[in-house]
């Protein structure tokens, strides 16, 4: 049960989900369920069973797996999903995954939710990670409860052999057809959602925390925010964790499929900062039976077994069972629809103009102009060429702008989303930045990108903004970027900007 029930969605995560492909603000119909604590405890009494029977383990290649997975098939059968054991090998062993697909929704458009099933071979592994795969086995026999009618089309996995790295779901990502992966438009992956002296993390889709390597692929900052917005619904303060491929949602982010979920710490030590934060005991572990035989039912808090769960039910409500967006305005810039370089005639860069154009690649100490886009040939780029050396047509001098032509808004709540990257050589400063505004009576900032005195590749990321504010009212949409720093190099891209009700 929740620590306090949400029967609507809020304003805030109806306006964040609207900025995701095929997700906009769910009516009161769509209200995500509060799944039941008992019933996810039900179930990691039946997966301790299954290990005490079986050696005191559910390990890749031993029976006590196999009975796992068959005790999660088994239930989904009955609930009506379509359901495959999917084998492969590892270390001479067979090893299964559970793919279960509810009828119904966009078959293009598919959303999965993933945790590992395995433990390791020292115990039992009921928070690692019994805790996400009961947690999102309640969640799936809720959709069957509530005959849920999703617009995007729902995919829940259970994998094999995550503790001997992410062998389950490779070889999953890996066996897909590129036309089937390309259908998958969000993966969520929930592993360790109960330990005993949890913290609230969250995968760091787009970096905001400074941890792990960089932002995921653009969509991920998304998918964080919506399981951000759950837990600020409740009072529980979040932190980002290393988005680095450690869990099963490596993988997926390998091959560009956005994704997110949750996590409550490992072996990790909470410290006092983080205890005044949530609780719980500084200096200690997060989970102190971290792949040890006392990780049982009794190494689970259900404080943050049942905040998880119900944050699982959320995000699925929220990202797959919303109608769709209706696009008011959009250009993916395949055809010239009337943006105006150096609108006010105040530009002072010498190169690197923004333009229209199918754009030429370039690298300097890694990529720096992006030669493909999000969509189609063309996007917005500072100087498409690439000429004989990467500094060539890249911004100098100065701000280069580029506005659309007048946009309409109609009456209602307004979203507008891009796609775009900023790119810059170690040169680059604080100075530098690329920024996306709408413009009417007043100015909404979309994005606003500083530079710094670091390499920076170029990397396709996402932003959106509540543009509700502009209704009823003709804007423009600018685009401006500057080259501020002594002799930087700086390159920067735009493509795919809607707006959507």
């Amino acid at each position: 049960m929740r620590s306090r029930l949400i029967t609507l969605v809020s304003a805030f995560a109806l306006a964040l989900v609207a900025g995701l492909p095929g997700v906009s603000a769910p009516a009161a119909a769509f209200a995500p369920p509060d799944i039941s604590l008992a019933n996810v405890k039900a179930h990691l009494t039946q997966l301790q069973s299954i290990a005490t029977a079986n050696g005191g383990n559910r390990a890749h290649g031993r029976p006590g797996y196999l009975a796992s997975a068959n005790y999660v098939k088994g239930l989904l059968d009955s609930a009506g999903y379509t359901t495959a054991l999917q084998s492969f090998t590892y270390n001479g062993a067979t090893g299964y995954n559970v793919i279960a697909d509810w009828p119904g929704g966009d078959p293009n458009d598919v959303l999965m939710v993933g945790a590992h099933l395995d433990s390791v071979t020292a115990g039992p592994g009921i928070n690692d990670n019994g805790s996400g795969s009961a947690s999102i086995l309640e969640t799936a026999l809720e959709v069957s409860r509530q005959s849920l009618a999703p617009t995007k089309h729902l995919r829940f996995a259970w994998w094999g052999a995550e503790e001997l790295g992410l062998r389950g779901s490779t070889f999953y990502v890996s066996n897909l057809a590129a036309t089937e992966r390309a259908k998958i438009k969000g993966y969520l992956n929930f592993d360790m959602v109960g330990s005993p002296n949890p913290g609230y993390f969250l995968y760091d889709g787009d970096n905001s925390d400074g941890v792990g390597s960089g932002p995921g692929p653009a969509g991920s900052a998304e998918l964080e925010r919506v399981l951000a917005d759950y837990f600020a619904s409740i009072g529980v303060p979040t932190r980002g964790t290393d988005f680095d491929g450690r869990s099963d949602y490596g993988p997926f982010i390998s091959r560009g499929i956005p994704a997110g979920g949750t996590f409550t710490g490992a072996e990790g030590v909470k410290t006092s900062a983080q205890a005044t934060l949530w609780g719980g005991t500084a200096g200690q572990a997060f989970d102190v039976c971290y792949h040890r035989a006392c990780d049982t039912t009794a190494n689970i808090s259900d404080t943050a077994l049942n905040r998880n769960a119900d944050a699982i039910a959320y995000s699925v409500w929220t990202i797959a069972a919303t109608p769709p967006p209706v696009v008011v305005w959009q250009d993916t810039f395949e055809a010239a629809n009337g943006w105006t370089v150096n609108p006010a005639g105040t530009d002072t860069a010498t190169t690197g103009q923004w333009e229209r154009g199918d754009p030429e690649a370039t690298t300097s100490s890694g990529t720096k102009q992006l030669g493909t886009t999000v969509s189609g040939s063309n996007d917005l780029v500072t100087g498409r060429l690439a000429g004989t050396a990467a500094g060539d047509f890249d911004v100098d001098g100065g701000v280069t702008t580029i506005q659309s032509p007048p946009i309409t808004l109609p009456t209602g709540s307004l979203r507008v989303a891009l796609s775009w990257y900023l790119a810059h050589g170690s040169n680059s400063s604080s100075a530098d930045y690329l920024r996306v505004r709408v413009v009417g009576t007043s100015t909404v900032t979309v994005l606003n990108q500083a530079g710094a005195a670091a390499n920076r590749d170029g990397a396709w990321s996402s932003s959106s903004a509540d543009i509700s504010s502009l209704a009823g009212q003709t804007v423009r949409i600018v685009v401006d970027t500057a080259d501020a720093s002594t002799a930087s190099l700086l390159e920067a891209g735009v493509d795919d900007v809607r707006v959507t009700r």
